[in-house]
C-alpha cells in the first residue's frame, strides 16, 4: 500500500479526454504512440511506476497547462507487449492530485509538478456509502441501459461493493469530459454516487433517449 511519503513531487501525465481513473479502481489502456511508449518505459524504471491520468481542457486559455487541475495517478500493475511493439497496460488508481505546473525537459511526453494534499483518503481503505439505496440505483441503471441499448452482467453488479459499483460505472459510462471531471472531483463516494445519479437522470430526460422511456 502506498503512503504519502511514497508519492513523488513530479509525475508523467497522460492527457486523455474521457478516460477516468479513480482511487483503487483499474483502468486498462492501449499504449502505441512513441511518446507514450517512452513514458511507460520510464515509469517502469521507477519504484512507484506512477502515471498521472488527467483530462485536457476543452477550451484552454493562452496561459497554463491546458489541463484540468485535478487528475488521478495510477500504478502500472499489469503490462504485456504485442508482436508489433504496442503495450496493453492496467493502471490501478492510487491517489488524486492537483497540477501545480508543467515541467520543461527533454522527455517527449508531459510531466507536471503535483500536489497530493487534500486527497489523503484516497490512500486509505475501501470507501462505503451508508445512504446508498442500491435497489433504487439499480432500477435507474436498468432504465438507463435500456434507453441506450446497453447490456451488462446484472448479477455481478448486484453483488459488487458500493465503491466498486459506483466507481466502475463512473469510469465506464459514456459521459462528456466535464461530467467525467465532476465525478473525479467528487469529495466522497456518496457525492460521486449522487453525481452519477444526476447524470443518468439528465440523460434519460433529454436527447434521443427521451422517446425510449416514455
Amino acid at each position: 500500500m502506498f503512503s504519502a511519503a511514497d508519492l513523488p513531487d513530479t509525475i508523467a501525465v497522460f492527457p486523455l479526454p474521457g478516460a477516468l481513473l479513480l482511487p483503487r479502481a483499474r483502468l486498462p489502456l492501449h499504449i502505441f504512440e512513441p511518446r507514450y511508449l517512452a513514458m511507460l518505459d520510464d515509469a517502469l524504471k521507477t519504484k512507484s511506476r506512477l502515471i498521472g491520468m488527467v483530462q485536457p481542457l476543452a477550451n484552454p486559455g493562452p496561459r497554463g497547462t491546458g489541463l484540468h487541475v485535478i487528475g488521478c495517478a495510477g500504478r502500472v500493475t499489469q503490462f504485456s507487449e504485442t508482436d508489433d511493439g504496442r503495450y496493453m497496460i492496467t493502471l490501478t488508481g492510487i491517489s488524486r492530485f492537483r497540477v501545480r505546473s508543467e515541467v520543461d525537459g527533454f522527455a517527449p511526453y508531459r510531466r507536471c509538478e503535483v500536489d497530493w494534499g487534500g486527497f489523503e483518503s484516497d490512500l486509505g481503505p475501501t470507501e462505503h456509502d451508508p445512504a446508498f439505496d442500491r435497489q433504487c440505483f439499480l432500477d435507474l441503471l436498468a432504465r438507463y441501459f435500456a434507453a441506450l441499448d446497453l447490456s451488462t452482467d446484472w448479477e455481478t453488479l448486484k453483488e459488487a461493493e458500493d465503491e466498486l459499483l459506483v466507481n466502475s460505472l463512473s469510469m465506464l459510462l459514456d459521459f462528456e469530459v466535464e461530467d467525467k471531471q465532476a465525478l473525479l472531483e467528487a469529495p466522497s463516494l456518496s457525492t460521486r454516487r449522487e453525481t452519477l445519479i444526476t447524470l443518468m437522470e439528465f440523460a434519460l430526460r433529454g436527447g434521443a433517449a427521451e422517446d425510449l422511456i416514455q
